[in-house]
């Protein structure tokens, strides 16, 4: 009798050898595993896959061949390789009931605090409400949280090449599970047996010539588990992809001028540094990389900034006869210049998004995976496997600047180093500046002891030259992590009727985070007190300065996971409809993150970097649980189950979580079915144990009180006002706040509840339609209290409310004079809110076999009908069709609908598949963001209030030589369509990077051969 894959609940623990050791003492029949899937599940995603046969469905301890009373949704490698998907986490990302704030590999490349990773949000409840497992046991950790707070399993630590399917809880499961598995279950199953040689060659790129891909796989097996008794193979992959960066990409994401990009008469702007607007008028002087100075009479200077004297001229550029870094230049008229003081009389432009924007990073992946199954005796089987994974991803970003922010620190957290180094008291307070003389002591230089600075032209007239700029190069940001696994079990049925399984693993990731090209504070101010960097002429400058000024920034960051389970189950009677099941079992398990501060303050406010977050968390604990299921096939058209897990964590907090599952079958052709169960989400060690965090949200310029924008100068003659943005300085139209938490270890588990309703229907063989709503609640949500109050407050001149913390940005050097506007805003995190998300999943699945052609096709579509947040006050916030959750989602909303339709047609050796991939368009709102639901509150103006729907289509083909080779070529995005553009989302550049998926790239080809001997 062919043996069927076993995926057995999840969180369990190595607890210690003894327990080893008392698993093995049990010797029985296995419920073994296989790497075979029906050959009906051709389909990309298909229900309850393994009809026909018994296998152990996530979310259960028992075998069934039937409808679960829970959906699942089942992704076969076989089809991964039809619709032309390459990797596990490409794959997931597609996934229909992914639609919340998932963590994209595109997002890495735009300063994402887990940089280098991919995870997964079903039901819109944020990557750590989703609970990813390994072979049905739990991953560690990546060492970064997302959004410094958030932690997840990156899903680019499962090796693609031994993948055997994905297997898809879609409900909640902290009965089976414990922690974190609210909103859903995510599983990869690999490969359990292999035997020959198999691999493949593959390789792609975009039509427009960039993101090029490659991937080798080769694994080699050998032995028969039913006639030999054992089974081992060896597998390896390598994997890599190039960067591609905004300037890859056709207009309008390849630029930050927007004047094309125009809605109803009103047009973008020009978001070059120092461009023309649609008029043709200069807006005002801002800050480009080149260097320039402006003097200022030696008053209040120390160490680096000033914060007194008169200006004594205009900005000019600190090297005249140097061409502008960008190749671009304006040469203000003499109307330009009699409208501030502060214009040069030339003045360098820059597309920053087009010399520097990152749209994905390099990635380079490879690993080698092992594993040995045996039979022992005439009843037993046992594993022993390993997988080692190491993944490299890195891109350049925007040069470093020599003035901005340092997020908030850890000693000094109300300490803002944005060149303006003042004590903590008054933080925001200088301007950056270049003295009179330099001397080699860096203090106190005079005429007798040091000389003029060469860098500062005023220096001779007894001046200093307030400076600003960014230094020349870009920067460079890279995560490699190294990922080791080790995974035991052995299973049987023991006293006769009792089948058991246990199982145990460890798993360790190394991660080491390199950044370079970032200005250190304290280095800044003494090449700038010595006259060390030559500011004059950067390229003159040689290595050992330019280390000493952008020293690396290595930080070394680790997790880990170790887990031991042990579960027995029989029948014990039989009833009308079946034997009554019931199954026990117990775990332990250890889990660790030592994630130290990437820029730490420790020794003082200014001996960090610009730009780079403090944040980081340390902390560890062990998860003691027992659970328990039970199954009851009543009637032959009632089944009823229930299950339930008690956890106790060291760290103090325990929670039970109960579920009960019913499937009514009243004739074969329909089965009803539905749950209802509660769980939990334990607070991450981001929001328990971390430093502070900083995450930035853009704001609209509408946000700012009309008397607050009247302070700042106007260059063209206007007010400054959401409705005359030329008027505005670019200080303020290209406005983010900081919002810095801080963790709290007094926080409680998340609660949730959560119930489905759904109906399977098979009319004929082979064709299903499935219909599942659910309703998840949320409550002692874990979060920030809104930063609305805080931020009305300070602009009305108001006492900040009790529990915030308001830090004042760096003063604009065209209006040094004007009240700052708002850079952090400090807050702990608090369980306080209630969160829903209700909705309906819709599946289709057929095959019919027409004139010697097999037609396969799979409809999923998911249907997001709220997706909400109640506050302790009783206001409420909703999402769907939204940008919000604005602050959680970084802008990419909230899909009311997503969905694919895939169409496979085989005849002989030749297969054909297409493959449509929907999401739909959204309102510019948030209600996160003080706009009404759905009122268009976000919109700049120049594009419609709703962003389209964005649908594109994917054809894939291969041909079966012979029974080695076969060879496949995908077209990725056919129609080479776009996606709309999104002027709100701060994910990505004009396009929401989640709706937008690999679609940015436009058209894209991949080729390849399998073999197989």
């Amino acid at each position: 009798m062919k043996k069927t894959q076993i995926t057995l609940r999840g969180s369990t623990a190595l607890s210690a050898l003894a327990l080893i050791g008392a698993g093995a003492l049990f010797a029985a029949p296995a419920m073994a595993q296989d790497t075979t899937t029906p050959a009906t599940q051709t389909a990309p995603a298909t229900e309850d896959a393994g009809q026909g046969q018994d296998i152990v469905v996530t979310g259960s301890l028992f075998s069934t061949s039937t409808i679960t009373p829970s959906p699942v949704t089942t992704v076969t490698a076989e089809s991964l390789d039809q619709r032309g998907i390459n990797t596990v986490q490409d794959a997931i990302q597609q996934l229909s009931s992914n639609n919340g704030p998932s963590l994209t590999n595109s997002f890495t490349a735009n300063g994402a605090f887990a940089g280098g990773a991919s995870s997964i949000s079903l039901r819109g409840l944020s990557t750590n409400s989703t609970l990813v497992l390994f072979d049905g046991l739990r991953a560690a950790y990546y060492p970064l949280a997302d959004d410094g707070s958030r932690n997840f399993v990156d899903l680019n630590t499962i090796p693609d090449d031994i993948v055997d399917r994905i297997e898809v809880l879609r409900d909640g499961a902290s009965s089976s599970y414990g922690a974190d598995a609210i909103a859903g279950v995510v599983n990869i199953i690999t490969k359990k047996s292999f035997q020959g040689v198999a691999g493949r060659v593959e390789a792609g790129i975009a039509e427009r010539g960039f993101g090029a891909n490659q991937r080798f796989t080769l694994t080699a097996g050998t032995g028969d588990l039913d006639e030999k008794g054992y089974n081992a193979y060896l597998s390896g992959f390598f994997y890599r992809s190039e960067a591609v960066y905004n300037k890859d990409l056709p207009a309008p994401f390849n630029t930050d001028d927007q004047r094309n990009i125009c809605f109803d008469g009103t047009c973008g702007p020009n978001g070059i540094i120092n461009g023309l607007d649609q008029a043709g008028h200069y807006g005002g002087f801002a800050i480009p990389t080149d260097f320039y100075v402006r003097p200022y009479t030696n008053v209040g200077y120390s160490n680096g900034v000033q914060n007194g004297g008169v200006a004594v001229g205009r900005y000019q550029k600190l090297n005249p006869n140097s061409a502008c870094i960008s190749g671009m230049s304006y040469t203000p008229t003499a109307a330009d210049l009699a409208a501030s003081a502060v214009t040069p009389t030339f003045v360098c432009q820059e597309d920053l998004t087009g010399q520097y924007g990152a749209v994905a990073p390099n990635i380079e992946r490879f690993g080698g995976s092992a594993r040995f199954t045996a039979r022992i005796g005439d009843s037993s089987e046992a594993y022993l496997a390993f997988n080692f994974q190491q993944s490299t991803v890195n891109y350049n970003g925007f040069p470093g600047t020599i003035r901005g922010n340092a997020p908030t620190g850890i000693d000094y957290p109300r300490f803002t180093t944005s060149a303006a180094f003042a004590p903590p008291s008054a933080p925001g307070s200088g301007i950056l500046a270049l003295p009179v003389y330099v001397c080699p002591q860096r203090v106190n230089c005079d005429a007798t002891n040091g000389v003029l600075n060469p860098n500062n032209p005023f220096a001779a007239a007894g001046n200093i030259a307030r400076i600003t700029g960014r230094l020349p190069d870009p920067t460079f940001n890279e995560t490699r992590s190294k990922v080791y696994r080790a995974a035991f079990g052995i299973s049987g049925t023991v006293f006769g009727d009792w089948d058991y399984r246990f199982d145990a693993t460890a798993m360790h990731t190394d991660l080491k985070r390199r950044q370079e090209g970032y200005v250190y504070i304290q280095h800044l101010l003494d090449v700038i007190a010595d006259g060390s960097y030559n500011f004059v002429n950067p390229s003159a400058n040689t290595q050992k300065v330019m280390d000493y000024l952008t020293p690396s920034n290595v930080g070394f960051n680790s997790s880990d996971l170790y887990q031991a389970q042990l579960s027995v189950n029989k029948a014990v009677f039989d009833l009308p409809g079946g034997p009554l099941q019931i199954g026990v079992g117990g775990s332990i398990y250890y889990e660790a993150v030592d994630s130290p501060s990437g820029n730490p303050d420790y020794n003082g406010p200014t001996q960090r970097y610009f730009v780079l977050n403090a944040f980081g968390t340390v902390g560890n604990r062990t998860v003691a649980s027992a659970f328990g299921e039970i199954n009851a096939p009543i009637l032959d058209q009632l089944e009823v189950n229930a299950s339930g897990r008690y956890d106790h964590y060291s760290s103090g907090q325990s929670a039970f979580s109960p579920k009960v599952g019913v499937k009514i079958t009243p004739i074969k052709q329909v089965s009803l079915r539905g749950t209802y169960s509660k769980g939990f989400r334990i607070p991450s060690f981001g929001e328990a144990n971390a430093l502070p965090t900083t995450g930035y949200v853009s704001q609209s310029i509408s946000n700012i009180p009309a008397a607050f924008l009247a302070q700042y100068s106007t260059p063209t003659g206007g007010v400054c006002s959401a409705s005359n943005l030329p008027g505005c300085p670019t200080y303020l139209t290209t406005y983010s706040i900081g919002l810095t938490t801080l963790a709290s270890p007094n926080l409680k588990p998340e609660k949730s509840r959560s119930f489905t309703a759904g109906i399977y229907f098979e009319p004929i063989h082979n064709v299903s339609l499935t219909v599942d709503y659910y309703n998840i609640k949320k409550t002692g949500a874990i979060t920030a209290p809104s930063s609305a109050p805080a931020v009305a407050a300070y602009y009305a001149g108001t006492a900040i409310p009790a529990g915030y913390n308001v830090v004042a940005d760096a003063v604009d050097p065209n209006n040094p004079n004007a009240r700052p506007k708002i850079a952090f805003v400090e807050s702990q995190l608090i369980n306080a809110n209630t969160i829903k998300s209700e909705g309906i999943d819709f599946g289709a699945n057929a095959k019919f076999d027409i004139g010697g052609v097999t037609w396969t096709s799979n409809l999923e579509a998911s249907l997001i009908l709220e997706l909400s947040t109640t506050f302790p006050d009783g206001t409420k916030e909703t999402y769907v069709d939204t940008l919000g959750n604005f602050n959680l989602t970084a802008g990419s909303g909230t899909f009311r609908w997503k969905g694919n339709w895939v169409n496979s047609f085989a005849s002989g050796p030749f297969t054909l598949t297409g493959v449509v991939n929907y999401t739909s368009g959204y309102d510019l709102s948030a209600m996160d963001q003080g706009t009404g639901y759905g009122d268009c509150g976000l919109s700049p103006g120049y594009v419609p209030c709703r962003v389209k729907s964005y649908t594109t289509f994917d054809l894939s083909g291969s041909v079966k030589v012979n029974d080695q080779f076969t060879f496949y070529a995908n077209v990725l995005n056919v129609l080479d369509k776009m996606p709309p553009v999104d002027a709100v989302t701060y994910g990505a550049f004009l396009y929401n990077p989640v709706q937008a998926g690999n679609g940015i790239y436009g058209r894209m080809f991949r080729a390849g051969a399998k073999f197989n001997f």
